[in-house]
């Protein structure tokens, strides 16, 4: 049990201190909306990862004919990096989410969620977070049991968890200070990650055909 325990720990540190688009866009929502916009956002990256633990761990089948899709769905998540990517560059609007007293705005049902939605879509739609839950449950289960495998992911899962919540709550506090050039600058230097990581995934698919390569998060 200790062994699953600390499998999970390990498991989950790499998630954490991965690099990829989601953690870029993790910063920029809690900078720029504050702590709901952070949570909505990495609410939905969490509901993704569960989704593909569950299915990498319990629909070996289901998950053998995904794994051949992984090319189209590199396109997809190219297609949506980029997308995201140039709507950041060129199109979103500059706002401070603040009334005339200073007092932060309150987000709407609509707004909080189209905001987790992106989370769960970015963090979907990365080919290489499909490959590395499949690699590591198919890994695991030669090792741990069934129960132990649960135990095993539910801990890297909850250890993700708070370490999301911490990028939100530290991003968070930076954001009061924010001035709409700096939310500008914030947006921009976003849409030009978000366009890099989306030109790297097309490339990888492409020429490379191995999307393992692209980083987790």
């Amino acid at each position: 049990m200790w062994q699953a325990i600390i499998s999970g720990v390990t498991l989950g540190c790499i998630l954490a201190l991965s690099v990829g688009p989601v953690i870029f866009t993790i910063i920029k929502q809690s900078l720029v909306n504050g702590h709901t916009g952070g949570f909505s956002f990495v609410a939905g990256v969490w509901l993704s990862d569960i989704v593909m633990v569950v299915v990498a761990n319990a629909f070996s089948q289901l998950v053998a004919e995904i794994t051949e899709y992984t090319t189209v769905i590199a396109y997809c998540g190219a297609a949506f990096l980029l997308l995201m990517g140039i709507y950041y560059l060129f199109f979103k609007k500059v706002a401070l989410r603040t009334d005339a007293d200073g007092q932060s705005l309150r987000f709407s049902k609509r707004e909080m969620m189209k905001i987790f939605s992106s989370g769960f879509l970015i963090n979907t739609l990365n080919p290489s977070v499909l490959l590395f839950w499949i690699t590591t449950a198919t890994a695991f289960a030669a090792k741990y049991t069934f129960n132990e495998r649960i135990l095993l992911f539910s801990v890297c899962i909850a250890f993700n968890i708070v370490a999301d919540v911490a990028k939100v709550l530290l991003a968070g506090r930076l954001g009061a200070k924010l001035t709409i050039n700096n939310i500008s600058i914030i947006n921009k230097v976003t849409g030009v990650i978000l366009v890099a990581f989306g030109f790297a995934l097309l490339y990888t698919a492409i020429f490379v055909k191995d999307t393992s390569v692209l980083t987790n998060h």
